[in-house]
């Protein structure tokens, strides 16, 4: 079945949701959403939104703190026009029905918090539950909307791509669509593709990420030959709960921005031997130190201590955080919480310019998957979801001014050829796969890389690669076999990534090159 429509929008956090209400003022909207509609990063997010909203705030201090963070990679002119257009990005946030936490001191409407490598409190925030409560506003909002169709469940494969005489990419047409209940392929065909897929968490073992953070976005824009920038730079959020039965819970910066301690488990403070701003540093200064004493240490953890705050201020600040410890016996008013780092966020991606285009026309992308130069080297805590709001509106802008202009393609796309592709009778080659990339990356492309480990990594990788590439044609596509290709995909680019950069900045640290240097002071980019 081919499905035709003005945008394709690819993924249903807070880019493309916010994208999808603003584009249905235009034309028609499909969402492909590979699980449930709300079920993405953005629904996870605990902390909040950074942006200046307080008198004694100024754009500048907001600014100066994003490129402090950046490691002399983030791009000035962004950054610059991200914090200043926050305002409006709230505000209608806002008109839209999301409800931040109000502030119950006059005259300030909200509760602000503060979090590494910030030097004011400016993030805004819904408890501790920020992601959730604006999934839930923008989905009420586009349930109004009967131009815009989400389709839950459907996974894309690939873009589909016209190509010039040699070859070339020149522009992209929509995508092919895997409908995972019914088993099988659909074209869609647009005027405007959006990549808003989310980030990639799951290529490492560890991860606060949900599962659906497989790299899409990123795997399908290089495979398409759009530009990739900056893979090397993940952020490990220092702060994930460790216990055997917890699934990576995520403790929010927020925590120590209202006063948590690190700790070791003797009780000792360490982190004054990193930072001056000791627990509350930025993340890649407090993940390094983590690790560094964990292995220093012998020991699995450390601890966040906030016991010497009010019972009743925790439960009624950190409502979801207070009730997940208890379910494993933890009581944060009494008990210090054990973290330790997990993969968190990619800086990188498709790499997109101040309006959100990729370098493949009418493909645009928006949110965690792509790279726009504000977060640099080192993302500054709760600037991903501003980020992701200021890009949406600009990719809407953007295209407003040529919609009336743009015609749907009417090139010939062919169906989905499955060629002799046959059922698969053994999946246990996508499990095995799927498990060795993940720990080859926590092991040897972790907070701490070096040569050697980078060089293991990429062998191994390869291998899995090309073994993954011959399954892929000989048996039908399923969802776990398109997200482990893509995996595979992304895990390579951040190797190769990791192996141009022979400097240390930000969330890169190559001990075989503790250094950093001038003449790395700029992307690093990927074209197939």
């Amino acid at each position: 079945m081919e499905l035709k429509t003005d945008f394709l929008i690819i993924g249903s956090g807070i880019a493309g949701l916010s994208l999808a209400i603003k584009a249905a003022t235009l034309g028609n909207v499909a969402i492909v959403t590979k699980k449930e509609k709300s079920e993405s990063n953005t629904n996870y997010a605990q902390g909040g939104i950074a942006a200046v909203t307080d008198k004694t705030d100024s754009f500048e201090e907001h600014i100066n703190d994003t490129l402090i963070c950046g490691a002399g990679l983030c791009h000035k002119d962004v950054v610059e026009f991200v914090v200043k257009e926050a305002p409006p990005r709230i505000r209608e946030l806002v008109e839209w029905g999301v409800e931040f936490t109000k502030s119950e001191i006059p005259p300030y409407p909200y509760d602000l918090g503060q979090e590494g490598g910030h030097h004011h409190r400016r993030i805004l925030h819904a408890k501790d539950l920020t992601g959730r409560e604006i999934e839930r506003a923008l989905h009420e909002k586009v349930a109004l909307l009967k131009n815009v169709q989400i389709y839950e469940n459907h996974i894309a494969i690939d873009l589909i791509l016209q190509k010039d005489a040699d070859g070339r990419t020149v522009n992209c047409l929509g995508a092919y669509v895997l409908d995972i209940d019914e088993d099988v392929v659909h074209t869609y065909r647009a005027k405007y593709t959006i990549l808003s897929t989310g980030g990639a968490g799951k290529v490492y073992l560890i991860t606060t990420n949900p599962d659906i953070a497989t790299g899409d976005g990123v795997a399908m824009a290089y495979r398409a030959g759009a530009k990739i920038a900056n893979m090397e730079f993940i952020q490990f959020h220092p702060t994930c709960l460790f216990h055997p039965e917890a699934k990576a819970f995520l403790i929010s910066e927020a925590v120590r921005g209202e006063g948590g301690i690190l700790k070791l488990k003797n009780g000792a403070t360490f982190m004054e031997k990193y930072h001056p701003m000791k627990s509350l540093a930025p993340r890649d200064i407090v993940a390094k130190a983590i690790d560094t004493e964990i292995k220093k240490s012998g020991d699995e953890y450390v601890l966040l201590d906030i016991t010497h705050r009010d019972r009743d201020f925790l439960r009624n600040r950190f409502p979801n955080i207070y009730e997940k410890c208890l379910e494993f016996g933890i009581d944060i008013s009494v008990d210090p919480i054990p973290i330790a780092p997990a993969a968190h966020y990619i800086c990188g991606g498709v790499a997109v310019d101040h309006w959100g285009k990729t370098s493949i026309d009418n493909l645009f992308a928006c949110g965690e998957v792509s790279c726009t130069g504000l977060h640099g080297a080192n993302r500054l805590a709760s600037n991903s979801l501003l980020e992701a709001l200021v890009f949406s509106h600009r990719v809407f802008n953007k295209i407003a001014k040529s919609f009336r202009q743009t015609e749907l393609s009417t090139i010939s796309i062919p169906p989905w050829d499955p060629g002799d592709a046959v059922e698969s009778d053994d999946s246990i080659v996508v499990t095995n796969n799927w498990d060795e990339i993940r720990r080859c990356m926590w092991n040897y492309v972790g907070i701490v890389r070096s040569d050697k480990r980078l060089e293991r990594a990429e062998r191994r990788i390869d291998l899995i690669q090309k073994e993954i590439n011959e399954y892929y044609w000989n048996y039908k596509v399923t969802k776990d076999l398109i997200e482990l290709r893509n995996i595979t995909m992304v895990a390579k680019l951040i190797v190769q990534s990791c192996r141009l950069r022979k400097e240390s900045r930000g969330l890169h640290y190559n001990i075989d090159y503790p250094e950093t240097l001038k003449k790395f002071e700029k992307d690093t980019v990927l074209e197939k």
